[in-house]
């Protein structure tokens, strides 16, 4: 049997991105804007609907960057931010200046809790401090609480940035993710469901904030015939020739969603006859996933050895890679000395929890590889 690498999430080339890179380089198109940027904003307002405005970024981080900015974000204020997630949704409030106020997750859907983040905003608005912002995640593709979570934004009034950067294609009650905050981010990095090699974009609900983002992405110009600055500005805008990746790309989203809840369901046939295993879904039918990775959880073992980083060792052994869920931001060193609301939810899923393989150009032979690693480690 073929023992070449079996990454965790890996996004294939449709074979459509050629004709749109060429003609970036026919044209000389070869910089930051451009013709396949407009129209790969174009495709992705069609697809997200919902009175959406979309600015293409070098990042899914840059646009976070800038919602905080265009939100008024300054240094000294505090941001709300979910501790379960990668740190890039975080990162950003400290470009700014600003002082994260991290939030457990619930159980449920692992996203922000409703009932800490309450109470935080309650213990914030106490001490005098109003929180000017809230990063909503929808971790590993599953839609966080909207309902609850926006009705206590809206009843606080302060506005929330959506990181969909793993949610692409993922819905809530047949609402697209990335289109229920004041802002929504989405990021095309090469491990997510489509990719533009890098870059992201920023989601708003009006032309005047597009038209701001772009400003600020393209170093503030003011204009002139000359080059002026009144403000700050960022080297932020999407290449031309990584547009035209993702013009090819989105041809083939449809399927890359298909494939990867397909994925979904092989582990969930797998586990459902293993002890001990829980594989995470969406809790009910108004929840659409896209599944950008499938994960599990696993109570330990000690008798077997059955635990996440023994089984992610057995994968390893086998040439697959797997990866612990992420760490939560308040137990990172770079965040320890930050405000944390809630209990041990996030910290015991980042004990437990295991991302599985879950690319859209899995064969049927990596398939079986998985498959075999499982058994052989479960019935040990």
């Amino acid at each position: 049997m073929d023992n070449k690498r079996i990454y965790l999430s890996l996004s294939q080339q449709s074979g459509f991105e050629q004709e749109y890179i060429q003609k970036a380089l026919d044209t000389s198109w070869i910089t930051s804007g451009g013709p396949n940027v407009n129209d790969f904003e174009n495709v992705l307002e069609n697809y997200l609907s919902d009175n959406s405005f979309v600015t293409a970024l070098n990042s899914g981080t840059s646009a976070i960057h800038l919602a905080l900015i265009l939100l008024g974000v300054k240094a000294g204020d505090e941001v709300i931010c979910q501790s379960m997630t990668f740190s890039a949704s975080a990162n950003p409030i400290l470009y700014q200046g600003a002082i994260p106020v991290f939030i457990d997750s619930e159980m449920d859907t692992w996203n922000i809790c409703p009932i800490n983040l309450e109470n935080a905003i309650k213990e914030r608005l106490k001490k005098g401090t109003k929180p000017k912002a809230i990063i909503t995640v929808h971790l590993y593709g599953n839609p966080y609480k909207i309902d609850e979570i926006h009705s206590i934004a809206d009843k606080y009034d302060i506005p929330i940035i959506e990181d969909s950067a793993e949610a692409l294609g993922s819905t809530y009650k047949g609402k697209r993710c990335g289109t229920f905050g004041t802002f929504g981010i989405l990021s095309f990095n090469g491990n997510k469901i489509i990719t533009t090699s890098s870059g992201g974009v920023l989601i708003s609900n009006s032309v005047k904030l597009k038209e701001r983002a772009i400003f600020y992405a393209t170093q503030s110009k003011d204009e002139a015939v000359h080059y002026q600055h009144s403000e700050i500005g960022y080297n932020y805008r999407m290449s031309n020739i990584c547009a035209g990746i993702g013009l090819g790309q989105i041809k083939v989203l449809d399927h890359n969603i298909s494939t990867r809840r397909k994925m979904h369901s092989f582990y969930k046939e797998i586990f459902k006859k293993i002890e001990n295993v829980s594989l995470f879904e969406s809790i009910n039918e108004d929840y659409f996933s896209n599944y950008w990775l499938s994960t599990i959880l696993i109570e330990p073992n000690l008798d077997k050895n059955i635990n996440k980083e023994s089984l992610r060792l057995a994968f390893e052994k086998a040439n697959i890679e797997c990866r612990p869920l992420w760490k939560p931001m308040h137990l990172q060193p770079v965040f320890g000395k930050y405000l944390y609301y809630g209990d041990k939810v996030a910290e015991e899923l980042f004990q437990k929890g295991l991302c599985l393989p879950s690319g859209s150009n899995l064969t049927e032979e990596d398939k079986n590889r998985i498959e075999e690693v499982i058994q052989n480690f479960f019935n040990k």
